[in-house]
């Protein structure tokens, strides 16, 4: 899988890459197959693109010129990403109800306020909105009402209120929540404030369990277990085969054991694709759980301040007033790198992967304002103006260089805080007891 490097062949000569941006001049693959519905021959064309929403994807489309049968699928083609994820929205305009979403076959959808639910599986992949989803459902619902009336009333009846609440949801008789929770992380709600937070949408990102990993096929079997590592070779760089997330080619991972003067320690990881060029590195803390997070604040004078090294954690949020910019945590990883770095891939994730905001569907004054964002965002990287950076840990895992360490920074101030039960809750440290636990259980 190709992204932006192109592929050569054993002979030297450059091939097309496999997964191509929207342009209209795709290429389209097309084989014969079985219609299902009359057992003739059709055609089904295949299409290997890049789309903001699901990154690359599979569209698949078949037709029957015998019966004029027809069916698509979409399917992702994108890695399946670290952790899942939950979105809920609140609904309660009709522009709520025109939120375009991605909802992969690995999604569950619920509506908690009629204990309605869209199980994983039961649904190809689609790209639709809150509502043709709500439409598509009640479509499903409604298919076999005529005979299920005559056969077996009593579940026709228990269908027909089903149908009813869910069109009393499109009438906005009442506000409800629509939640998409896909363990792989590719589905989306789209969001009508970005690159904002939107007030009505909440994203929640959670370690997936070993039966969702079993389903998505990542699960490793309980018979192999990890070999122990002696003490020595955790000083040393170690080197794990794998493949890389963009080519797919195999490339390897190199992790670290590294000790910050003046912070703690940490696990540094780093992906380098001699292949496509891709490069990544990500940062785990190696310390034990702070008992307060702590706020760093950062006076941005000149280009100097640009060069500060940087650790920013996966619970590590990052913001800059002057520009409206909100790194929310959990959104870029753990990673350490520069000032400059950190602001440069803040900008091209917003450029190249922030969903909804290109192609047709893109609202042109959406568009126009998250253009004039991003214009911002680069001012501030060549430093047109000063501007403050504050990183918000509630783990304090994070660190910003200190140019005049020992000594205070004046132009940096940290300070320690207490979590709110609302972070430790989003942490899982409301759960954690490491006292009197073996008394649990027993009478």
């Amino acid at each position: 899988m190709g992204d932006l490097a192109e592929a050569t062949n054993e002979t030297g000569e450059r091939q097309e890459p496999l997964f191509e941006n929207i342009d209209g001049e795709q290429r389209v693959t097309v084989v014969e197959s079985l219609c299902m519905n009359c057992y003739e021959q059709g055609t089904t064309r295949i299409l290997l693109t890049r789309i903001p929403h699901f990154r690359e994807v599979i569209v698949m489309a078949f037709e029957c010129p015998h019966c004029n049968f027809r069916n698509n699928e979409i399917q992702p083609a994108a890695t399946i990403a670290e952790r899942g994820l939950t979105q809920a929205c609140r609904v309660s305009t009709k522009e709520d109800l025109n939120r375009q979403v991605v909802k992969s076959e690995s999604a569950t959808v619920r509506i908690p306020e009629i204990d309605f639910e869209i199980p994983a599986g039961t649904q190809k992949g689609v790209l639709t909105t809150i509502e043709g989803s709500i439409t598509r459902a009640i479509d499903g619902l409604s298919q076999d009402q005529a005979v299920r009336k005559h056969t077996n009333p009593a579940l026709y009846e228990q269908i027909e209120v089903a149908i009813s609440r869910l069109s009393g949801l499109l009438s906005l008789a009442t506000d409800f929540t629509f939640t998409v929770d896909d363990p792989s992380g590719n589905s989306y709600v789209e969001n009508l404030c970005a690159p904002k937070e939107d007030p009505k949408l909440t994203n929640k990102r959670y370690n997936r369990t070993k039966e969702q990993d079993e389903a998505l096929g990542l699960a490793v079997p309980e018979e192999e277990q990890q070999e122990e590592l002696d003490e020595d070779l955790l000083h040393d760089v170690m080197i794990f085969g794998g493949n890389c997330s963009r080519c797919s080619a195999p490339s390897d991972t190199k992790m670290h054991m590294l000790d910050i003067p003046h912070f703690k320690e940490v696990v540094i990881m780093a992906t380098t694709c001699d292949h496509c060029g891709y490069k990544s590195n990500e940062v785990k803390s190696g310390g034990a759980i702070s008992e307060k997070g702590k706020r760093i604040t950062l006076a941005m004078e000149d280009a100097e301040d640009l060069s500060r090294d940087i650790l920013k954690s996966e619970t590590c949020g990052l913001r800059i007033p002057e520009i409206d910019l909100e790194v929310t945590q959990g959104t870029l990883g753990g990673r350490f790198t520069t000032v400059e770095g950190l602001l440069s891939q803040v900008h091209d994730e917003l450029q190249s992967r922030t969903p909804f905001m290109s192609g047709d569907s893109a609202d042109s004054s959406q568009r126009n304002q998250f253009a004039a964002f991003l214009s911002k965002l680069k001012a501030v990287l060549s430093m047109e103006q000063k501007y403050t950076l504050i990183l918000d840990d509630p783990l304090a895992n994070s660190y910003l260089q200190n140019l005049y360490a020992p000594d205070p920074d004046p132009n940096m101030t940290v300070e320690e805080y207490e979590r709110t039960w609302e972070q430790n809750e989003f942490l899982g440290l409301n759960d954690i007891k490491t006292e009197g636990y073996e008394n649990d259980g027993t009478s």
